[in-house]
């Protein structure tokens, strides 16, 4: 393909992704991604087929990007606990720019993307959350008894709950604060005395 092409379509997916995370997927068309670009509708489905398929694009390029980002916060980390803290930092600087409802509509409207995500939840997101559990055990941060399959299915869980529409309602709390209270009682619960202190020391660094 040629190098205009690809740009444009690279122009295209971006400037969708940042719609999609300011206004939520449901309410932006392909008109508003047209007049935002200054290109015809029928030039974007040159590269996308429809608004699913580049839908699904974003939500791939999301995916990799913050898959990419959590592979290196794994390398750089401390421990496991220090891996944990550097997620919830990540998180909140997605969260700054993510619009709740991208969750529930994915689910609602665009079953190809969500069929990825939810892909991606139970191969890498699980991976890396077991992990970090097991790697915990062996640093003596987490405790060496607890039931690891099962934790980890929670924890894969409890870590989407804030894009849950029925959750978010009546919650007096942004989405970071929301996942951040959930990831520190998760590890205060798993966590050894040891950890315990660890968990203290980095929540002063937040």
């Amino acid at each position: 393909m040629p190098n205009s092409a690809t740009e444009i379509q690279d122009r295209i997916l971006m400037q969708a992704h940042d719609l999609f995370m300011q206004y939520g997927l449901k309410s932006v068309s392909m008109d508003d991604i047209s007049k935002k670009i200054g290109i015809s509708k029928k030039t974007i489905y040159l590269y996308y087929t429809d608004k699913e398929s580049l839908v699904k694009s974003v939500v791939e390029l999301v995916v990799t990007k913050n898959s990419k980002i959590q592979l290196e916060q794994r390398e750089v980390s401390e421990n496991a606990i220090h891996e944990e803290f550097l997620i919830i930092e990540h998180m909140g600087d997605l969260f700054k720019t993510m619009n709740p409802s991208i969750m529930f509509d994915m689910q609602k409207y665009y079953p190809n993307a969500f069929a990825f995500f939810i892909a991606h939840k139970n191969t890498f997101i699980h991976g890396m959350i077991k992990d970090n559990i097991i790697r915990g055990i062996n640093e003596e941060l987490y405790k060496a008894d607890i039931n690891i399959d099962l934790l980890t299915k929670f924890r894969v869980e409890s870590a989407l709950m804030p894009f849950n529409t029925d959750f978010q309602r009546d919650l007096k709390h942004n989405m970071f604060e929301v996942c951040k209270e959930l990831s520190e009682h998760f590890m205060q619960g798993i966590a050894t005395k040891k950890g315990q202190k660890l968990i203290e020391k980095y929540k002063k660094s937040i």
